[in-house]
Parts: C-alpha cells; structure tokens; sequence
C-alpha cells in the first residue's frame, strides 16, 4: 500500500524527515563516487553489489589482459597483439558503463529515497496504529 506525506500528523512528519535526512542517499557523493567508477564504487553505495561486482571483473579483466599483452610481448607479437586488444574490448566496456551510469545514478538515487521514504511511512503509520489500539482497550 501507497502511503504519503499527507498522511502523517506534524510529530510524525518531523521524525520522518529527520529519518530520511539521516539515511537518504545523496546525489554529490554518488557522483564522487563515479569518478572510481571503474571499481564500481557508486554501485555498492546504491546497494547494487551484483552490478558493482560486474564492474570490478571487467576492470580487472582488463588489467590482467594489458598485463598479459606486456608480458606476452617478450615472447610473441601476434599474442601481445591479441591480449592488448581483448585489454582495449573490455576497458571500452567499462568505460561505455561508466558514462551510461552518468545518467543512470539520479534515477537510482531517486528511487531508493522513494523506497526509502515508503518504507519509513509505512513504519510510522504502523506505529500509530499499534500505539491507538493499545490507547483503546476492548
């Protein structure tokens, strides 16, 4: 069930914005966030580990494939060639998902302090129902 603000008595409203203030997500800090964007650090902020995991495999993908493309060319050309290019493949992955990200995280953020601020409405309003039947004694 949907609640809203117009709900809520003033008390109520007070303690669900002092809630909201201390547990609401900010845009700035998610945005810092993304500039280590390839370690997927926004992604864990906005408790979205499996994306966030997915970043980190492509970022150390693409690490271990530029490692192997130095290493390799001490031996084989064709095989420094062929690492360097899955290296260059998987860092425009991510930087593809970083820049699509720029766009994404306002929506994130918007929709996990929209969850979030339902699910503290949805407390309160419980609360005050338990509180008036205990109020109220049959």
């Amino acid at each position: 069930m949907m609640y809203s603000k117009k709900d809520l008595d003033i008390t109520e409203l007070l303690l669900l914005n002092s809630e909201l203030r201390d547990r609401e997500k900010s845009l700035a800090i998610a945005y810092l966030m993304l500039i280590g964007g390839h370690l997927g650090i926004h992604r864990f902020y906005l408790k979205r580990y499996a994306s966030g995991i997915g970043q980190i495999v492509l970022t150390a993908l693409t690490v271990f494939f530029y490692l192997m493309g130095i290493a390799s060319s001490v031996f084989s050309e064709g095989l420094s060639i062929f690492f360097l290019l899955l290296c260059v493949l998987f860092a425009f992955a991510i930087f593809v998902w970083i820049i699509v990200d720029l766009f994404l995280v306002p929506g994130m953020i918007r929709e996990w302090n929209a969850q979030l601020e339902q699910q503290l409405l949805h407390q309160i309003i419980s609360h005050r129902s338990a509180r008036q039947q205990s109020d109220f004694p049959l």
